[in-house]
């Protein structure tokens, strides 16, 4: 039934978006599925594109993740926002920690990223894998167009529609309710967070970034479990978006050297840095809230 809700948002988001496409560009609505592909395709093309391309993403994103999810746990699971936390978020323990956790993954995540995008299929598969690739190429294009900013409101905005709606609407869907159900039905809080985080890796359709983002998945399931509160993996999830945004942002302004999108090796020795201080920081994070379940 939940996806029912998802597939159902996407639908309506998608119908939201021609009639605006109607409303403001004066389309015909049999124009709008072909202006919207061809505004993904060649962005650069429309004088407007990179600010219709972020409110197309916005508009998409609540559509298919947050509102559907709120639909379903209001409607059908009964609930509400407050018994998405065990926990009230004052009584979290560490909470600045979040951040540091997020910032110290990035390294040793990196690595996992440069791993998984080596990986090569079976001679079988090669036309899979090079629809894979480009596949990818396309998405990193776009990415890198979304991400070059000429303004501080474009930054602005992107911080809005790359972070904080993503951060609310991912971890309202994959952990506030799927993790949380997929716990209950296996009876096993660990295989709960790492299915969650295989979904919420496979829905974003990136199969050469699959491994570290659900990696990301799970680091923000058990901090889920850990602390007790929802905001704490939507906090986390935020840094990890907007940390990425803003530094992208300063290196185009040449006010930091380090290029964060840089597809260069990370050394070994500062991803194994990255896994033990992380890893510590967990323990710490772990060690001051014992919350053992999130029911």
């Amino acid at each position: 039934m939940l996806v029912g809700f998802v597939l159902m948002g996407g639908v309506v988001s998608t119908l939201f978006l021609f009639a605006l496409l109607v409303l403001f560009r004066g389309l015909e609505p049999t124009e709008a599925q072909a202006y919207i592909t061809q505004l993904a395709a060649h962005p650069s093309a429309s004088p407007n594109g990179w600010y219709e391309l972020m409110t197309l993403q916005a508009i998409n994103h609540l559509g298919t993740f947050l509102l559907p999810a709120l639909a379903y746990w209001y409607w059908i699971e009964r609930r509400t926002w407050g018994q998405f936390s065990a926990r009230p978020l004052g009584y979290v323990a560490g909470l600045s920690t979040v951040a540091l956790i997020v910032v110290a993954f990035m390294p040793f995540d990196g690595l996992i990223i440069e791993w998984n995008q080596n990986i090569r299929l079976p001679e079988t598969l090669a036309p899979l894998e090079q629809w894979m690739r480009d596949q990818e190429d396309k998405l990193n294009g776009l990415t890198k167009y979304l991400t070059t900013f000429k303004t501080v409101g474009q930054l602005l905005m992107a911080i809005l529609v790359i972070a904080v709606i993503p951060a609310i609407g991912e971890e309202v869907l994959f952990r506030g309710i799927l993790q949380r159900n997929l716990s209950y039905w296996t009876r096993n809080q660990h295989v709960g967070i790492w299915l969650a985080a295989a979904l919420f890796s496979a829905i974003h359709l990136q199969f050469l970034g699959f491994f570290p983002r659900m990696l990301l998945g799970a680091l923000f399931g058990y901090l889920y479990v850990w602390s007790g509160n929802l905001w704490v993996p939507i906090l986390a999830h935020f840094v990890n978006n907007g940390f990425t945004v803003l530094m992208v942002y300063l290196y185009q302004r040449r006010v930091v050297p380090v290029d964060i999108e840089s597809t260069e090796s990370v050394p070994l020795t500062i991803a194994l840095v990255s896994l033990v201080a992380t890893t510590g920081l967990l323990y710490f994070f772990r060690k001051r809230n014992h919350v053992h379940d999130v029911q």
